[in-house]
């Protein structure tokens, strides 16, 4: 294979790069997990599903769950249910899971959070018996988020949100809650580019070996067997074939290896009072620095697009990473990461950064 290293312009990192003011939601699909492996659970933890309706009814903090279905879950976490009877199944348990928690954990809960950003989790405000204000998520389960609460557990609340309990078994965590809360998509991008990169190079650690954390080789290697599935429907075979080649060679390990996000983008960043900004959401592997630089960029579409190799190197220089690396895993991804739609803009930025 040819070598990643490529011909930049050579005032890329001084060019201008337009000024976009909101981040166009580029987040990865979710991969999930079968959830049929995650039912039984449920049984083994005596939560009854059909007392679900009387024990909300009792509950004025939340809403009776037969008849508000959407004033419960957001639209995209029931979109990504719908047409999926063990999704769906999931998300049938999720009040009785609900009221288990609330009990167990003696919460006091608020509205759940509806909006956009609450896609693969129900998620809601609470409040402890202390008076101690914090947030309740049963997580989807899914490939990526597998060790989120391990994850959190080990970065310790630097520079992300505090784990305060957790039920592995059930998807379930109890959270430090970020006030205000306000995330910091609503900063213009090239402000976000600096906080993201300051909160990346405090997040990226060496786990203590043997990692409890899987290699990033492990993720790629599924998006490998999801891509090749639906070969059928690609757009450009030599394209997509040579970014999975490329994803082959980037996500070796090397002794370099550190703890990633993997999904860190403005969405996932939010005001708080312990630090003016902390991570929500990481989805813990171990691997290459440089990956951790895409899904944040892959949110800036409109400026990728514009000026990519700009956009590129002047992101890379702040994390201090290779900006080879990064252009190739952006690549990589643009070409062959799985996905629903195979005519995106995704294509044509890696048509661009195709080494």
């Amino acid at each position: 294979m040819p070598s990643l290293a490529r011909s930049w312009p050579k005032d890329v990192v001084t060019q201008p790069t337009p000024d976009a003011t909101s981040s166009r939601d580029c987040a990865r699909a979710t991969r999930l997990f079968p959830t049929h492996q995650f039912l039984p659970r449920l049984r083994r933890c005596n939560i009854n599903t059909k007392a679900a309706g009387s024990e909300f009814a009792a509950d004025h903090t939340m809403p009776e769950p037969a008849t508000s279905r959407a004033t419960m879950f957001s639209d995209r976490l029931v979109a990504a249910c719908l047409g999926v009877p063990e999704r769906m199944a999931w998300l049938d348990t999720v009040p009785a899971l609900i009221a288990h928690l609330q009990r167990r954990w003696s919460l006091t809960l608020g509205r759940p959070w509806t909006g956009d950003d609450v896609s693969c989790a129900w998620v809601a405000p609470a409040e402890r018996v202390d008076g101690a204000r914090v947030v309740l998520k049963i997580g989807l389960p899914h490939m990526e988020a597998a060790h989120e609460a391990d994850g959190l557990a080990f970065l310790d609340g630097e520079p992300t949100v505090r784990l305060l309990a957790a039920d592995g078994a059930l998807n379930a965590m109890l959270l430090e809650r970020c006030e205000p809360g306000t995330a910091l998509r609503d900063v213009p991008e090239h402000e976000q580019d600096v906080i993201i990169a300051g909160l990346l190079r405090r997040l990226w650690r060496r786990p203590q070996s043997p990692s409890a954390f899987r290699p990033l080789s492990d993720m790629i290697a599924q998006w490998t067997r999801e891509t090749l599935a639906a070969s059928d429907r690609w757009p450009d075979q030599q394209l997509v074939r040579h970014g999975l080649r490329v994803f082959d060679r980037l996500a070796r390990e090397t002794p370099d290896d550190v703890l990633l996000a993997t999904d860190l983008h403005a969405g996932n960043v939010l005001r708080a009072q312990r630090a003016p900004w902390l991570v929500i959401d990481p989805k813990p592997f171990v691997g290459d620095r440089a990956y951790d630089a895409t899904q944040h960029l892959f949110n800036c579409m409109d400026r990728l697009l514009a000026a990519p190799y700009a956009t590129i190197a002047n992101f890379a220089n702040l994390l201090d990473v290779d900006r080879d690396r990064v252009a190739a895993w952006m690549f990589a991804r643009a070409a062959a990461e799985p996905r629903a739609q195979w005519s995106d803009a995704s294509l044509q930025l890696a048509g661009v950064l195709a080494p």
